[in-house]
């Protein structure tokens, strides 16, 4: 392990002069030192990878910030600056947008893009990462690390993966920005990464983009599935998400007429998962429209969320928006994001998730004061507020530079 670190060092390492060499012939000019107009571009490659929270979370952030910044109760220096979503050419996803211009650069893909391509291609302006990962080596650079799980939680990660994210984390660490998504991933990365938690803003995630979603239905009838008498759980199998331990619960609760449906896929590529499922009480639904996954929401019993660790905790709010009763671990994050409007176990025990089943049987439709609860908290979150946040994070240089 040590020794593939070194080696992903070295091999990363003289990318720090690169940018220099390419900004030394490029024609862009750096952010107002002339008078100028002021460069802000962001890193798209979230656009070309597999869509996650993570890759959810930037391009609601992008669409967010293309809003704020036709609003007159943004900065003049940032409505007025040259907006850039920079992305490469094998993006298979794109974004509508009116203020922020997108232009595919380079010919690299994954992190050797980001590396060369983006770095040269960002150099004459400040550059924002939203998704974990950017030019670790860029002299302006704010990213966004989502969560220190490679830190803190090795084991769930195969040694590869591990390797190149460790050593990234530290890297921008040095020479960029770092901002998250949570008070708890702050002062997580703060500690793991030795920085100054005061250092490190915090954008949170929303869910208000599903309350957009129509239900579909059909899909109870498709599954086989009653109203109210089923279990949700929607997400990855990974070993994080602790599926294992929802699954011994739902076998413990042991009635065949009330299953734990499954919704999501695999990612047995880059996690260690070991989670064995039997069949017994388990309906396996594969992955799932959001119009269909929103419907589950909706007439689930509950939705089951017994992550081990999460940077901050999506699917419970988006249960939220649909009324659905929603038993969370005690995660740290996840009580961050859900506050008084979720019921807790402790991850590892399978048995206090079974009573709490049980309970949510017996209690059977949402009370009205849950359902407040519910709709305080999903409204605490929003992809404009914490966009704003982010480009008052911006204003300060901003206004610096304009007045140079």
């Amino acid at each position: 392990m040590q020794g593939c670190v070194i080696f992903l060092y070295l091999t990363v390492a003289p990318l720090r002069f690169v940018p220099r060499l390419l900004v030394a012939g490029s024609a862009r000019t750096p952010i107002n030192h002339c008078g100028s107009q002021l460069k802000f571009f962001i890193n798209g490659r979230f656009l070309s990878q597999k869509l996650t929270g993570v890759q959810r979370y930037a391009a609601e952030i992008v669409k967010a910030i293309d809003v704020l910044l036709a609003s007159e109760q943004t900065p003049a220096s940032l409505r007025n600056a040259d907006w850039q979503l920079l992305t490469p050419v094998d993006a298979s996803e794109q974004l509508q947008l009116e203020r922020i211009k997108i232009h595919a650069v380079g010919r690299l893909r994954g992190h050797a893009w980001d590396q060369i391509d983006l770095a040269r291609a960002a150099a004459g302006g400040r550059l924002i990462s939203l998704a974990n990962s950017g030019p670790v080596f860029h002299r302006d650079h704010i990213v966004v690390i989502h969560d220190a799980q490679v830190f803190r939680r090795p084991d769930f990660f195969n040694w590869r993966y591990l390797a190149v994210h460790r050593t990234m984390g530290r890297l921008l660490a040095r020479h960029a920005s770092i901002a998250t998504v949570s008070a708890f991933s702050r002062n997580e990365l703060a500690e793991v990464l030795n920085l100054s938690a005061t250092a490190i803003p915090v954008f949170p995630n929303s869910a208000e983009h599903f309350a957009r979603t129509k239900p579909d239905p059909d899909i109870i009838a498709r599954l086989g599935v009653r109203p109210q008498k089923f279990f949700l759980y929607v997400g990855s199998r990974t070993k994080n998400k602790n599926l294992s331990v929802a699954i011994r619960a739902i076998q413990l609760l042991d009635r065949t007429d009330v299953p734990l449906v499954i919704v999501g896929g695999d990612n047995s590529k880059v996690f260690q998962d070991n989670s064995g499922e039997g069949a017994a009480g388990l309906l396996l639904a594969g992955r799932l429209t959001d119009s269909e996954i929103a419907a589950l929401y909706a007439h689930a019993s509950a939705f089951v969320f017994p992550s081990l660790y999460e940077g901050f905790g999506v699917p419970p709010l988006e249960a939220m928006i649909f009324g659905c009763p929603v038993i969370c671990s005690t995660a740290d994050a996840v009580v961050e994001t859900c506050a008084d409007a979720a019921a807790y176990f402790d991850a590892n025990d399978a048995e206090s998730l079974k009573q709490l089943m049980l309970e949510r049987l017996a209690i059977g439709a949402i009370s009205d004061q849950e359902r407040r609860r519910q709709q305080e908290r999903v409204a605490f979150f929003s992809w404009q507020k914490s966009a704003k946040s982010l480009l008052d994070h911006l204003t300060p240089s901003a206004n610096v530079a304009s007045a140079a």
